[in-house]
């Protein structure tokens, strides 16, 4: 199974899982194309990132409220606030 992370506003707002044959069933980035198109092919609009559940790109597992660094092509995990 393949993850993909949608992005707005660079956040991750939802992370669905997509089977393995529709992803072309091959491996990152050639995966992450065909997925893509899979997805739109659902009608779901948006900018989609494929996210590794082990962490094997993208440096971690994208979670809801998660940024993604477009300049490092990575997920980064929010910063909690500090409380007085």
């Amino acid at each position: 199974m393949a993850h993909f992370a949608q992005i707005q506003n660079g956040t991750v707002s939802q992370v669905i899982v997509v089977a393995d044959s529709d992803c072309g069933g091959g491996q990152m980035p050639k995966s992450e194309i065909a997925g893509q198109a899979f997805i739109a092919s659902l009608g779901l609009v948006g900018e989609w990132r494929q996210t590794s559940y082990n962490g094997n790109f993208r440096s971690r597992y994208a979670g809801v409220g998660y940024i993604y660094d477009t300049d490092l092509d990575e997920f980064v995990a929010p910063v909690n606030p500090t409380l007085d």
